[in-house]
């Protein structure tokens, strides 16, 4: 991967999955309170100077779980707090919202959203679909990642040019992510990397 975009190698509090205790966009990254300042140093030393990494004070401190975010909207747990909801503003420069995405108050762990689109937790109905689409005034799917799970933040990481999924994603799976974050068609077949259609022919290969 690292052929093709730049990857940098971090931890958070010592743990190493950055994923599920981040959250950011293009114009930022927050990171949870426990980050130690050597962490925070490397994370801001990597990424462009027009990137704000920021530390926030969050009890709930799994940011990647309770945020979901693209450049313009996020959703937010209920219960963050009234301070951490304004640096979210502030720091990502979006429209922050507190929701539940069917009926689940994880909201980055059941819903993943981009410029183009998103995907939420399968049993979120239809009433709520339309309300978060609303809101985030992109379409979005109910779907499901790595044969079944519902657990979307999990299981694939996306943003408006490819997605990578988890080895368990079927092939129908795999197609409903294309198709709702707009990953294929629009002529963007010839632009795609060739690592992510390398990865995407070997997938559906070995699941078929």
């Amino acid at each position: 991967m690292s052929d093709h975009i730049p990857v940098i190698h971090a931890t958070v509090a010592g743990c190493r999955f950055v994923g599920r205790t981040t959250v950011g966009n293009r114009r930022g990254l927050l990171v949870p309170n426990t980050t130690t300042d050597l962490e925070l140093q490397h994370l801001r030393n990597s990424l462009p100077d027009k990137v704000v990494v920021q530390r926030i004070e969050e009890r709930l401190s799994a940011l990647g779980n309770i945020i979901a975010t693209n450049d313009h909207v996020a959703l937010v747990h209920p219960d963050i707090d009234r301070e951490t909801e304004d640096v979210i503003a502030d720091v990502l420069g979006v429209e922050v919202f507190r929701q539940t995405v069917g009926g689940q108050a994880l909201v980055g762990s059941y819903s993943k959203f981009t410029n183009q689109g998103g995907m939420v937790h399968p049993r979120t109905t239809q009433e709520d679909m339309e309300e978060l689409s609303s809101l985030l005034q992109v379409p979005l799917l109910a779907g499901t990642v790595n044969r079944g799970s519902d657990v979307l933040g999990g299981g694939m990481v996306v943003n408006d040019w490819s997605a990578f999924v988890g080895l368990d994603t079927t092939s129908t799976e795999i197609g409903v992510v294309e198709k709702i974050f707009k990953l294929s068609g629009r002529g963007r077949q010839n632009q795609q990397s060739s690592i992510v259609t390398t990865m995407r022919s070997s997938l559906i290969d070995q699941l078929s």
